[in-house]
């Protein structure tokens, strides 16, 4: 059995790792931490997890965490880089779910969230957790930045346009909603059902945080003779809980091309993205609950604009399921194992 470790697990992505772990025919967490609900049984906090835990939340102990084999940080940013190099250093392999090993550039990271990254020496070494690109770095990696959720949306919607040089990449647009659970579990006005429920708006317009990270991950898997990705990204919140709908836009570089062909083939064997049929568009509840992303391509009126359609759930294959999926990939798992369930519905 993998021994797992999750610190933060009181949030959304904490319980929805709980929920997904807690059927792993080889996995078991034992040890989730929280300083603000240390002491509390987690079924108390979360009785939809009755009768599959009987563990208490603890204080943060690197000391407990290090006889773990993987330990998850499902935590605000700034949290997993003040722990990191301890168990770093004792050989513990650690996914990450947070932003602090994301980026590469820690000037570009401290501008965009607004602290000084206290482990900067340890960037360089995290494997971007993203599996349809970076599966063989994963396998040896000791630390891993699990994507965003739009960002995991939007690179591989535009996955195979940019690795073939198709479109025009200094004017990429993504125009993505995600429901009011990827603003994590917190009390905000905009967050009440009161204010969200019935309405629809965009936000972050002028910078959101997950921008620099879709661009370092578009430039990663373009090809050599694109020139470097420059994203327009437009989020929006959605009166939804769970899923995000991301909508590519791009120009074509060449007329006549089976783009419908070129998607299948690039993900054929990939177990967690579904390409639609020719004319069918994905639907977020088509994703609920479950680590796959669904997605359609087409060129409306063959006028040289490409669009993409790509939803996922923003906690599962947004978050704690892409985590797991790393955590299989890790340690010679079956990819899918613990991720297979189908999505709910309705």
């Amino acid at each position: 059995m993998i021994k797992t470790g999750i610190v933060g697990g009181t949030g959304y992505t904490g319980v929805e790792l709980l929920r997904l772990l807690a059927v792993h025919p080889q996995a078991s967490v034992e040890v989730i931490t929280s300083r603000g609900e240390a002491g509390r049984s987690v079924a108390d906090l979360f009785p939809n997890l009755r009768g599959h835990y009987d563990l208490r939340f603890t204080e943060p102990d690197v000391k407990a965490l290090c006889q773990c084999d993987v330990v998850f940080f499902a935590t605000p940013h700034g949290v997993a880089q003040s722990m990191m190099k301890e168990l770093y250093d004792a050989g513990v392999r650690v996914i990450d779910l947070s932003a602090d090993f994301r980026i590469k550039n820690i000037a570009t990271w401290e501008q965009w969230y607004g602290q000084s990254h206290a482990c900067p020496e340890l960037v360089e070494s995290a494997v971007y957790g993203l599996p349809e690109v970076n599966r063989e770095q994963i396998k040896t990696a000791q630390l891993i930045a699990c994507p965003g959720c739009y960002p995991t949306s939007i690179q591989l919607g535009f996955l195979p346009l940019l690795e073939q040089n198709l479109v025009d990449s200094e004017n990429l647009i993504a125009n993505a909603a995600s429901g009011i659970s990827g603003a994590g579990r917190q009390g905000k006005v905009d967050l009440l059902l009161a204010e969200a429920s019935d309405s629809f708006k965009a936000y972050g317009v002028a910078g959101h945080r997950h921008l620099p990270e879709i661009e370092q991950g578009l430039r990663a898997i373009q090809s050599e003779a694109c020139a470097p990705a420059k994203l327009t990204f437009v989020p929006h919140l959605l009166p939804t809980i769970r899923g995000i709908h991301s909508t590519l836009y791009a120009k074509l570089k060449v007329e006549g091309g089976d783009l419908q062909k070129l998607y299948e083939q690039r993900f054929q064997g990939e177990a967690f993205v579904d390409v639609l049929p020719l004319g069918t568009f994905p639907q977020t509840r088509t994703v609920k609950s479950t680590n796959v992303c669904r997605m359609s391509i087409i060129e409306p009126q063959a006028n040289g604009t490409v669009v993409v359609m790509s939803v996922i759930d923003n906690l599962t294959k947004g978050a704690s399921g892409q985590g797991i999926q790393n955590m299989n990939i890790m340690f010679d798992q079956e990819e899918t194992l613990g991720l297979s369930a189908p999505a709910l519905l309705p």
